[in-house]
């Protein structure tokens, strides 16, 4: 904690879920912010919560907490009005705030962002950087206007994407990332000597949210592809599948190094104490987690149900994204 001399006075209102909304919540904390409120999600018991908690973050610093359903409605918006903060910040909450809500605070209202504006604006937005084959990514620290995701910058932190990180993997960098791009850059906002950027939105597109169906692999595509499809969504998120006749098969992990095809239509096959599966370019890529109907597979499950190796040619029917009849 900051000693007392070195607090900055300002107040804040913060909207935050998720572990960048803990590690930005904590970031606020250690600058010295009067939070006066947090505003947080309740837990959906029907997704899997692999991050902290902001709501538990906030109860250890003494700061109060509500988690309603909706932000918007007028017992929140005046209950926001009573705090008199300086700043709205929003930190990977998942509701969309109205102009009555943005419209509080004097200093006005920010939002971190997980990407690096204008580019990839809307929902998951790592998932799809990876899954677009992007080398690079990072957060935006932007001014909050009616249209989401779209106001002038204050300020970014970029990091990289490795070819075989996973979406997961990157969220880890960008926790880092946020959480130093506070740190800096929230005593320029108080100072009065930060800079804001208008986006130009025609260099950036805006995207929607993903669902599980949303990760059936397409077997005409390129080795790349498939690899980008399978790390953007490997777990903790819900993982890239296909059917083969009335088997579901998940790929919940690949590795990605160029190299050559074994056979001259896609496939997967045990080679070298590894699953490999080539692809319609000519080129393969490693499988480092495979469930066939939901178990866990190693040679010998697989060579139970696929004695030779699993075809995958487009044409024939076979390996397909659809349950067949």
């Amino acid at each position: 904690m900051k000693s007392p001399d070195s607090l900055l006075v300002a107040s804040a209102v913060v909207f935050a879920y998720h572990d960048i909304g803990v590690r930005c919540l904590a970031a606020l904390v250690e600058l010295g912010i009067d939070i006066r409120l947090v505003i947080t999600h309740q837990d959906d018991h029907s997704e899997e919560i692999w991050f902290d908690s902001v709501e538990g973050t906030a109860r250890r610093n003494g700061i109060p907490v509500i988690t309603p359903q909706s932000p918007n409605v007028p017992d929140v918006i005046d209950r926001v009005e009573r705090c008199q903060p300086d700043y709205i910040f929003s930190f990977y909450y998942r509701k969309m705030l109205t102009m009555d809500m943005l419209d509080i605070p004097k200093r006005g209202a920010f939002n971190v962002h997980g990407s690096l504006l204008p580019k990839y604006r809307g929902r998951v937005p790592v998932n799809w950087a990876i899954i677009h084959g992007e080398h690079e990514c990072g957060v935006s620290l932007h001014r909050m206007i009616s249209k989401p995701d779209a106001g002038n910058l204050i300020a970014q932190q970029a990091v990289a994407i490795l070819v075989n990180d996973t979406a997961h993997d990157v969220y880890q960098k960008l926790k880092c990332a946020a959480e130093s791009m506070l740190m800096q850059v929230v005593p320029e906002m108080i100072a009065g000597t930060f800079n804001e950027k208008p986006q130009n939105l025609d260099q950036g597109s805006y995207f929607s949210g993903r669902k599980p169906k949303d990760g059936a692999i397409d077997w005409s595509k390129p080795a790349w592809n498939i690899h980008n499809l399978i790390r953007a969504v490997a777990p903790p998120y819900p993982g890239a599948f296909f059917y083969h006749g009335k088997h579901r098969i998940e790929i919940l992990g690949s590795h990605y190094r160029k190299t050559k095809a074994r056979f001259s239509s896609p496939c997967i096959y045990f080679e070298n104490g590894s699953f490999w599966a080539d692809c319609d370019d000519g080129y393969r890529i490693m499988i480092t987690k495979l469930t066939i109907d939901r178990m866990d597979t190693d040679l010998r499950l697989f060579s139970q149900i696929f004695p030779d190796r699993l075809n995958l040619d487009p044409d024939s029917g076979q390996g397909n994204s659809k349950l067949a009849e």
